[in-house]
């Protein structure tokens, strides 16, 4: 027999007063550790600070890896607990890891542009790292926007990169009719610019939501007593809740820059992009790629990522599919392990 609406309410009205109990102990003072891997800060520029992971005590491969996250929630993710860690996934490995925090962009960044991302902020970055490394050449894992960057920074220096990661990258943002190129279709970059300054990191958060209304609003308060009754699970759906509500601002020149040449131009799949003057075209990439991507990925459906393999030479190029979502490539103890493997088969 189907369930009632008024059924529905009373199930999740119990859940989420269970849920309101449970926080309220006063056992529970203050929200979980996230992003609690011991690092030490190298370089610190403007709002950007780059990091470098203590290593743990097995032996150290020669060539660091420094990642690279999107601009529009924070880094954390990839170190979001122990379990659940691509941080210490490579570190077990040994590998020596480096990680790029952009920071909380305000008013005075509002001119910041993707060429100061790009050749500006991540050059130097690599720089710094290829220095306290003490290696000629490094290896870059980018992800999501994050991989987009990154693409374009080895395509502009491919003398920098000695291998390349993508993971849950769009590369042809107009694929599937990807709901971002969809939305920024009609946008009014001009306007939302002159409006808006920066555009506001819970606006982008609001978008996402609208993205699965139902599951990422209302279900998720729902059937709480697996979360309640252990603790290990409550602490990974709060810092999940912490991260998904800590959004940043984007600085409003290079988020219209991005919305037009790659949502609305899709002009880096065309091999029209232009950064600074500079022609991004990703054939120019001369090292090995691997290019990871989500099955089951809502935000960057694995046609998008997949077009890669148009651009980069056929023995340069690998790619791996995960069975899980957007986050969840690298998050979830179902998929980190075989993510953490193809890594290390791939980076060597």
């Amino acid at each position: 027999m189907p369930t009632t609406t008024q059924e529905t309410n009373n199930s999740w009205q119990k859940d989420f007063i269970t849920l309101i109990k449970q926080l309220s102990h006063t056992d529970r003072q203050s929200l979980p550790a996230v992003g609690s891997s011991p690092k030490e800060l190298i370089y610190k520029e403007n709002k950007l600070q780059l990091f470098h992971y203590k290593p743990l005590g097995v032996k150290q491969k020669k060539t660091p890896i420094l990642l690279t996250y999107a601009l529009v929630n924070r880094p954390y993710i990839t170190d979001l607990e122990p379990k659940r860690s691509l941080v210490q996934g490579l570190l077990e490995h040994g590998y020596p890891v480096y990680l790029i925090d952009w920071g909380y962009p305000d008013s005075s960044d509002k001119l910041t542009r993707l060429n100061d991302y790009i050749n500006g902020y991540l050059h130097r970055c690599v720089q710094h790292v290829k220095r306290h490394a003490k290696r000629k050449k490094i290896d870059l894992l980018g992800i999501c926007q994050g991989g987009v960057f990154s693409l374009c920074y080895t395509a502009l220096h491919p003398d920098e990169i000695r291998k390349l990661i993508t993971l849950v990258t769009p590369v042809d943002f107009h694929a599937q009719n990807g709901p971002f190129s969809t939305w920024a279709a009609d946008l009014d970059h001009h306007n939302l610019l002159t409006t808006c300054g920066n555009i506001p990191g819970q606006l982008i958060n609001q978008l996402f939501k609208t993205l699965k209304p139902f599951q990422l609003n209302r279900e998720k308060y729902r059937q709480f007593d697996h979360l309640v009754n252990k603790k290990e699970n409550l602490d990974t759906f709060l810092r999940m809740e912490q991260w998904l509500n800590d959004a940043p601002d984007l600085t409003g020149y290079a988020a219209n820059e991005f919305w037009v040449n790659f949502y609305q131009q899709n002009y880096l799949h065309k091999g029209k992009l232009e950064i600074d003057g500079q022609p991004v075209k990703l054939s120019a990439i001369t090292c090995p790629v691997h290019n990871v991507y989500a099955t089951k990925d809502h935000i960057v459906p694995p046609k998008s990522t997949r077009a890669l393999s148009q651009h980069i030479k056929p023995s340069l190029y690998s790619e791996c599919a995960l069975n899980g979502g957007h986050i969840g490539a690298f998050i979830s103890l179902k998929t980190q392990q075989a993510l953490i493997k193809s890594l290390h088969h791939f980076i060597g």
